[in-house]
């Protein structure tokens, strides 16, 4: 195991395939890489509270206007299995949600370590099992005398990771607890990104939870080390952010850009945003929610 790294929880089967010690070294790499920045954005979201709860009035950043003025710039073109997602599925990674979201007939499946899942480490590490047999086709299962076998046209998987404000505390490294987003992000991109590109497809994410543009470019930032440290071509990585923080509605485009090379597009979280609303204008006594048939 890698110096100053522990694992504070009994490994059990499958699950010692997943956090091995060269895993454990990819990880501890990105956390020695990224965490302070990402501990530092983390601040920076409580100083924004605070001015906020002050009576200062959201607005669209002023940095950053040549950025929305310069019609020059593109995001990256849709990746295999990511040009047509009209219809797309989700929920958490355990084996049979796995299979059937697969086989549903949707064009995409979000497995999801964030919201859907109770982050137990036994979820997150077995979830990580389950994707990474998926990935392989080796994911089929019998249980209660039912079978339980991928189709020959699987939905494209993308995964949610766990957003930059969650720890991972069952995995320290340097006396620290883990981010949940690289945590989960590390282990499923090690164990399948070579084997994903090779089957015609790749790493797909969707990221959740940002609050500000410096966040995309984080994620982006952890991408670039990613790909390099595997010797995976940069800009294989795509990824979904979720726009579902009042903040992030102000920086559209702003993430947009800073994910450009490895961006596919937005998608509104709607339920997190009304979150959002309340938690960003909790003193603002003229902000009121609309009506929901409005």
């Amino acid at each position: 195991m890698p110096n100053r790294v522990k694992v504070h929880v009994q490994l059990k089967g499958a699950q010692t395939e997943i956090l091995t010690e060269s895993a454990l070294r990819f990880l501890t790499a990105l956390h020695r890489t990224f965490n302070a920045t990402r501990l530092s954005l983390l601040d920076a979201r409580d100083r924004a509270q605070q001015r906020l709860d002050g009576g200062e009035q959201l607005d669209f950043p002023t940095e950053t206007a040549h950025i929305c003025a310069d019609p020059s710039w593109v995001c990256a073109h849709p990746a295999p299995g990511l040009e047509d997602r009209r219809v797309e599925i989700t929920g958490p990674t355990d084996r049979k949600m796995v299979v059937n979201a697969l086989n549903s007939g949707a064009k995409t499946f979000m497995a999801d370590f964030e919201d859907s899942n109770s982050p137990t480490f036994q979820n997150m590490i077995n979830g990580q099992v389950n994707l990474r047999d998926a990935v392989r086709r080796q994911v089929d299962f019998e249980q209660g005398g039912k079978s339980y076998k991928l189709s020959e046209n699987p939905a494209t998987l993308i995964v949610r990771p766990r957003g930059w404000h969650l720890d991972e505390p069952r995995v320290t490294v340097d006396h620290q607890p883990m981010s949940g987003s690289l945590f989960d992000f590390g282990l499923y991109f090690f164990h399948n990104a070579a084997e994903l590109v090779k089957r015609g497809s790749g790493p797909y994410f969707y990221l959740p939870k940002m609050e500000h543009y410096l966040e995309a470019r984080l994620w982006n930032d952890v991408f670039n080390f990613a790909q390099t440290y595997l010797h995976i071509p940069i800009g294989t990585i795509r990824a979904t952010v979720l726009i579902e923080t009042l903040p992030a509605a102000f920086q559209m485009e702003e993430i947009l850009f800073e994910l450009r090379y490895h961006s596919s597009g937005l998608n509104c979280g709607r339920w997190d945003y009304i979150f959002s609303f309340i938690k960003k204008r909790r003193f603002d006594k003229t902000a009121v929610l609309p009506d929901r048939k409005d």
